[in-house]
């Protein structure tokens, strides 16, 4: 691809993801995301075809980053009680290196009235699916070798799962409940221990 080309496009994804996570995508204008880029309005529509076709780039390259962290917990040599760890973990990791791409996915605006919206945000869900799967996949592995008691894999991995984006979500508050990195991944781990060990004293 043409040098120049690819650096426009990359200023219009990286201008969309700012805007987009600071306001949602219903109150953005392509004319605020062109100018932010420093680009011509017209660049957009010629390398997106529309506001809804840059959105669907950004979300894409925001499952791309969340798909290449997740690669690195469901690893092999790792146990499933290894890889839920190693899954908070990246999750974590996820967030702190694309904040704006974590509450795309996490927390993603409405999908509106247009059919584009509505497809897109069936998309996402879908693909969103498919990385919770990882993890039913890896609490099934752990019921089938006797470390984990036989519980419904999908229903625990949803309460995982939601359970995670709760914890994260407190790291952008601008209050006294906000919590730092550390607090973070210990309030993580001591989700995933609750789910892995229960609180019932045995």
């Amino acid at each position: 691809m043409d040098p120049r080309k690819q650096r426009t496009i990359e200023a219009l994804l990286h201008a969309a993801e700012q805007i987009f996570a600071a306001r949602g995508v219903d109150d953005t204008t392509v004319e605020e995301i062109a100018t932010k880029a420093g680009v011509a309005v017209g660049s957009i529509y010629n390398h997106f075809g529309s506001k809804a076709g840059l959105l669907a780039a950004v979300v894409e390259r925001a499952l791309g980053a969340d798909r290449d962290h997740m690669d690195r917990a469901y690893t092999a040599d790792r146990t499933p009680v290894e890889q839920l760890y190693a899954a908070a973990e990246e999750y974590l990791a996820f967030y702190l290196d694309h904040p704006e791409y974590f509450r795309m996915l996490a927390f993603p605006s409405a999908p509106g009235q247009y059919a584009a919206g509505q497809d897109l945000a069936a998309r996402l869900a879908r693909s969103v699916e498919a990385q919770n799967q990882r993890m039913v996949n890896a609490l099934r592995a752990g019921i089938a070798a006797g470390v984990l008691r036989d519980v419904d894999a999908a229903q625990v991995a949803t309460v995982l799962w939601a359970s995670w984006n709760g914890v994260i979500s407190l790291g952008w508050r601008q209050d006294g409940l906000r919590r730092t990195e550390t607090e973070l991944r210990i309030l993580l781990r001591t989700a995933t221990d609750v789910v892995a060990n229960g609180l019932l004293a045995r």
